[in-house]
């Protein structure tokens, strides 16, 4: 199987352009709501930072924490989808697509019944759910015939049976779904700093993890056969890559909810972009999933002001289409065609 490896220089100013967009999404997200602010007025209330000022307590505690969300989840989801495929070598896979997402937030929703007392298990829960979720379908897709329909079928059974879980959640217990109302749809809006500092731990362990297995990613996209004639333990590099998976996509639904199509999206556009080398195929998916989170949230606040949309209906929006031409274009179930 060949892989389409772009020249360091090219790959560098990619790289460039996504991290400008991100800086760019980031500052418009700070400064683009129901009250907009020009550039004057944030660099004054960063820099005064006066409690008594209220365009300093909306940009700290509203604004700053809603968009380090859509960058700590976009980033995640996105580097997700790209072990999901490289791993499972299916182009089709992405967290929300082969049910890890619906486990993740099936078991946050669970904690927060079972134990909404516990620091940290809510984030524990959703990755637990993740990554049995995701290894559930690998197995029944194996024990099928591992084939990009039989994936996507066991994914859809599975997350529609965990869908079906986290709707007798909110019927039993309405109190908790009511205190993330943005939960089931994925939004930011709710998102607070604790949130993020209990997801953090777990976002950095799947990053660093994922960075770590980038070489042997590349090794294993040479085919199964070719790789383990190199030296490369399948077995191991493929549950490594499905546990940073878990780790990246239960953290980012624990505060950001069920968001979807971000780790199908951001993997495809990057890998067209920059090539198929992962050392900078993930951290090129990373800043664009996340410049690709923000922006949508911007475009959710703004497309139907005063009233808001939650980020997740945008992302399925774009993401259904970009779906279903992936169905009827990719012949096999390789990821580089």
């Amino acid at each position: 199987m060949q892989q389409k490896i772009k020249k360091p220089y090219a790959s560098a100013g990619v790289l460039a352009l996504l991290l400008a967009a991100l800086l760019a999404a980031v500052l418009a997200g700070l400064c683009l709501g129901s009250q907009p602010y020009t550039l004057a007025q944030l660099w004054q209330a960063l820099c005064t930072r006066g409690t008594d000022d209220p365009v300093w307590r909306v940009i700290a505690f509203v604004r700053v924490p809603r968009v380090l969300a859509g960058v700590l989840a976009g980033a995640a989801l996105a580097v997700a989808g790209v072990l999901l495929q490289a791993v499972l070598n299916n182009a089709m896979a992405s967290p929300n697509v082969i049910g890890v997402n619906a486990g993740a937030g099936f078991f946050a929703l669970l904690a927060a019944v079972v134990a909404p007392a516990v620091p940290g298990a809510m984030q524990l829960s959703s990755f637990l759910g993740a990554l049995g979720c995701a290894l559930l379908v690998y197995l029944l897709a194996w024990r099928a015939g591992l084939s990009r329909t039989t994936l996507v079928l066991a994914g859809l059974a599975v997350s529609g049976m965990l869908t079906a879980g986290i709707n007798a959640l909110k019927l039993l217990w309405p109190e908790i779904v009511s205190t993330s109302p943005g939960f089931l749809m994925g939004g930011l809006s709710g998102v607070t700093t604790a949130m993020l500092t209990a997801a953090l731990p777990y976002l950095a362990a799947g990053l660093v993890l994922a960075v770590f297995l980038s070489v042997d990613l590349n090794v294993l996209c040479l085919g199964e056969e070719s790789a383990a004639g190199l030296g490369l333990h399948v077995t191991w590099t493929r549950f490594a890559g499905i546990l940073a998976a878990a780790l990246l996509a239960g953290a980012a639904v624990s505060f950001a909810g069920l968001v979807s199509f971000v780790g199908l999206l951001a993997p495809h556009i990057a890998r067209r972009l920059i090539g198929t080398d992962h050392r900078v195929l993930i951290p090129a998916a990373a800043l664009l999933g996340a410049a690709f989170v923000v922006g949508c949230d911007i475009a959710a606040r703004l497309l139907f002001a005063p009233f808001e949309l939650p980020v997740g209906i945008l992302l399925s929006l774009i993401g259904g289409p970009f779906f279903l031409s992936l169905l009827l274009h990719h012949k096999g179930g390789r990821v580089y065609v």
